[in-house]
């Protein structure tokens, strides 16, 4: 039997809404403050250039598929949002055109995120990525300007010669350098994600992010905003971890090309896959039950 959604009260949703706000002031405060000022920063700009959602976005806030919000007249011109059947103009998900515009998304983030909850997650990388993408490339087209090398560039280089690198992360292996391409055990590619992508993997934790915020408001924003809090706390290790000194930011380095940088990196590494993985079924109980019919 098909049942509506359930109906919050204005008395009971507009303090979810505010306290969504305040978090999100929270964590973008440092942010936006330094945008201002056009100060740019390693760890916290790459949570709104390379995921192009932005702080007043992840701001608003969505109950998820399954709620409808009671006195929210200034809702229902929102974007795959509508007037539901009820008193005190009540608006929900329009899931009709949620499915017309984003079904095949839905499939694809499920099928994704179904076959790395199965994988057996590997532990090996040891942040290596972000070496390979300035192995043999001259200081003035690191991507991080004005941030040193903490080993220099020889020191660099040296490090990728002497370790096998084995990125299975697409997004991560199309930013290696020419030269430290081939030197890849992997040559993973964009549509081979699906067999690719790992647990363990920090950018697989990290994209839950960007899954959850595409798949708004089908998913509530306490999901978007725990899966940017975890994206967050990825990235700061996944810099610490690379080549670049940013201990003047408060970031002291992960040495990964010690014993000790290798182990702290792989415990760092086993907790994200920890709460990637409480996420990621998150993520799946929110699109794969009430999207049957585009879950398969």
């Amino acid at each position: 039997m098909t049942t509506g959604p359930i109906v919050l009260a204005a008395s009971r949703w507009r303090p979810l809404e505010s306290a969504h706000a305040d978090r999100v002031d929270t964590l973008t405060r440092g942010h936006q403050e330094r945008a201002r000022r056009q100060l740019p920063h390693p760890v916290e700009d790459f949570l709104f250039t390379y995921y192009p959602f932005r702080p007043g976005q992840l701001r608003r806030w969505h109950p998820g598929l399954g709620y409808a919000l009671a006195d929210a007249a200034e809702r229902a011109d929102w974007r795959f949002h509508h007037t539901v059947d009820g008193p005190g103009s009540v608006v929900g998900v329009d899931l009709p055109a949620f499915l017309l515009a984003r079904g095949e998304q839905v499939r694809f983030v499920t099928r994704l995120l179904t076959a790395t909850a199965a994988a057996p997650a590997q532990f090996g990388c040891f942040g290596l990525h972000e070496w390979a993408m300035v192995f043999q490339l001259p200081e003035s087209d690191l991507r991080h300007r004005g941030r040193r090398l903490r080993l220099g560039p020889a020191g660099t280089d040296q490090v990728v010669r002497e370790h096998q690198i084995r990125c299975g992360h697409y997004d991560a292996f199309r930013f290696f350098t020419d030269a430290a391409r081939p030197r890849n055990q992997l040559q993973p590619t964009l549509d081979g994600r699906i067999g690719m992508e790992q647990p363990g993997c920090l950018h697989a934790s990290m994209d839950l992010y960007k899954w959850a915020y595409r798949l708004l408001p089908v998913t509530s924003s306490d999901l978007v905003a725990d899966a940017f809090e975890l994206a967050r706390a990825v990235r700061e290790i996944d810099m610490r971890a690379s080549p670049y000194d940013l201990a003047d930011l408060g970031y002291p380095p992960i040495a990964i090309e010690t014993a000790a940088g290798k182990a702290e990196y792989v415990a760092r590494q086993r907790d994200f896959a920890h709460r990637g993985s409480q996420l990621r079924q998150r993520l799946l109980g929110a699109i794969a039950g009430p999207l049957p019919t585009v879950s398969g």
